[in-house]
């Protein structure tokens, strides 16, 4: 491709509301362009860069036996319905009507949809186990859409669905798809972790993450030198409950005024924020929740979601709980409180004489005893895991990483099959509800997963597997002899089957050169002064420089060994 001829509209300057280097760079360097808060337009570049992501996640598909489908993005509310997460979802699945006044909704995921296709098709045990797989845009309203491709409201998704007679076929299907997965990381050139992860309104026994490190990545990773790794959303607290060696002290309510936070609390009565129980309100499809945790750590939502089996749980408004509770926010508290279920973490079993809010305006209880002032309804682990806890395989304290979800994979078990009626006929006879898997890739997510991981202060650093284009030739200047040696070059390995562009703009070689490093292409051939001597230079993105001679075929086999040698992550 002649650059002359290619739409890849550069900047110089990083956009006012980038967040994350993927989100700048891929902006500057004409991949993507912003349309809406969380939609974005593909370029050129990005297309490029797409498909080749599409692709490795194709193959490893088809290496499994999956087979590609593709099922629209408009749903219809009934099968949601039948599945009861229409108000599960919540709040971010995008719902709209027709002209008839039915409800619909842009798919979110498709385990309603594929297990609505294959009623009535799927009829036979001996038609199992069958994957189904599509690559197609998904919507979810996020409440605030950030950080360019990796949390958007329209993105591009490998969803796959597998059917089976066995838990046994299951696991074996669940196995496939987890190798599938890694190579996938692996031939893109990730580093890269597999981790526990709660299933969250996707539902199901077990799940997987696959994660790629990154600063800016908004999951965190808990791992253990034993080989242990979760998600904190799933990783659970497993140290022993500390019981507290005191002596119970009266109750007493104090006026603590304007003191909200758990911080300012322990500020004002001057105690440890160890010392203050964090009460918080949820809302859910049975009314109302009381979540209680310590003041140090935080509410884990996930936990709590699983424990109360209701993934339309969602933090009570400020007005909603004055409204229903007759008391500000920073002043919530269990001591007296009826008409409400109370669930605590585990930790606060072991607590004495702790602070909680007075249920009024502008106090708190002091020397609060479980109990003696309230009993919980129930106990469970709610708190968020962080680095220093145990780990729940060896006991060792965790370590932890940021990183970026882009491969999730679940087993759904009769979760859909039950609610919708999609049976087979087993061996037996008899119908049974199918036992389902779920297997996701971020396509469009895994792009700004990349250049996450892989930039420098100068632009991107593409691996080889996904880089829009492999080679750039770059003529310093529009000088007859650089350019038609340039010219017959990029003509040989065009014919090869390089992936080239030629740079054949009409510019300065520090803006070709800048460009070039922006946009992230492994190889640079410059054809330059060094030209009159018999050679160009080709330099490395990752900044390894090559001085060769200006042999076409010469030039050809350097660049098939550059390949097996280029490491994106390996800097000069």
């Amino acid at each position: 491709m002649r650059y002359s001829q290619f739409y890849a509209p550069t900047l110089k300057e990083a956009p006012a509301d980038s967040e994350v280097p993927s989100q700048e760079l891929l902006i500057r360097g004409g991949f993507i362009r912003k349309i809406a808060a969380g939609i974005y337009s593909y370029l050129p570049l990005g297309r490029r860069v797409l498909l080749k992501i599409e692709r490795i996640v194709r193959e490893e598909m088809d290496k499994i036996g999956a087979n590609e489908i593709l099922m629209p993005i408009i749903q219809p509310a009934e099968l949601w319905k039948q599945s009861g997460r229409w108000d599960d979802y919540g709040p971010e699945m995008m719902k709209l009507k027709d002209r008839h006044d039915r409800e619909f909704t842009l798919g979110p995921t498709h385990e309603e949809l594929v297990t609505f296709l294959v009623q009535n098709e799927l009829n036979s045990y001996r038609q199992l186990p069958i994957t189904l797989y599509q690559i197609a845009n998904k919507y979810r309203d996020e409440i605030r859409p950030r950080f360019g491709v990796l949390r958007a409201r329209e993105f591009i998704m490998k969803d796959g669905y597998s059917f089976h007679d066995s838990w046994e076929s299951l696991d074996e299907t669940y196995r496939a798809h987890r190798e599938a997965y890694s190579n996938i990381m692996e031939r893109i050139g990730l580093k890269y972790a597999i981790v526990e992860a709660s299933s969250g309104a996707i539902g199901g026994s077990e799940s997987h993450e696959f994660v790629a490190f990154a600063n800016t990545g908004e999951s965190n990773i808990l791992y253990c030198d034993c080989g242990y790794a979760g998600n904190d959303e799933r990783v659970p607290y497993v140290g022993e409950v500390v019981y507290e060696n005191e002596e119970e002290k009266p109750i007493e309510k104090v006026y603590t005024p304007n003191v909200r936070t758990v911080e300012d609390v322990a500020n004002f009565l001057n105690v440890p924020v160890r010392k203050i129980v964090k009460t918080l309100i949820y809302k859910g499809r049975n009314g109302y929740y009381m979540a209680l945790v310590p003041g140090d750590r935080e509410l884990n939502e996930e936990k709590l979601k699983a424990f109360v089996n209701d993934q339309s749980l969602t933090f009570a408004t400020p007005d909603e709980i004055f409204r229903d509770f007759g008391v500000p926010i920073g002043f919530l508290g269990p001591v007296g409180v009826k008409g409400i279920k109370i669930i605590a973490d585990n930790q606060v079993k072991g607590m004495k004489n702790f602070v909680v809010g007075g249920m009024e305006k502008d106090y708190h209880y002091v020397n609060v005893n479980v109990g003696r002032d309230f009993v919980p309804d129930e106990w469970t682990d709610l708190v968020v895991a962080i680095a220093g806890d145990p780990c729940p395989v060896c006991g060792k304290p965790l370590n932890m990483k940021k990183g970026i979800e882009l491969g999730h994979i679940f087993k759904l078990g009769t979760k859909y099959s039950e609610a919708m009626g999609t049976k087979y006929m087993d061996r037996d006879g008899q119908l049974k509800p199918f036992i389902m898997g779920c297997y996701g890739w971020g396509i469009s997510r895994t792009m700004g997963a990349i250049v996450e991981q892989l930039h420098d202060d100068k632009g991107i650093i593409w691996p080889i597997s996904v880089a829009p284009f492999t080679t750039i030739i770059t003529p310093v200047s529009n000088n007859e002899n650089l350019m038609k040696f340039a010219t017959e070059l990029y003509n040989y390995l065009i014919e090869r089957n390089e992936e080239v562009l030629f740079d054949d703009r009409n510019v300065s070689p520090g803006v070709k050169f800048s460009d070039a490093d922006l946009i992230g292409i492994p190889f640079r051939i410059t054809a330059g002064k060094a030209l009159n001597e018999g050679f160009v230079e080709i330099k490395w993105r990752t900044g390894h420089q090559f001085r060769i001679e200006a042999d076409f075929e010469k030039i050809y086999r350097f660049l098939q060994e550059s390949k097996e040698k280029y490491n994106p992550h390996e800097r000069a």
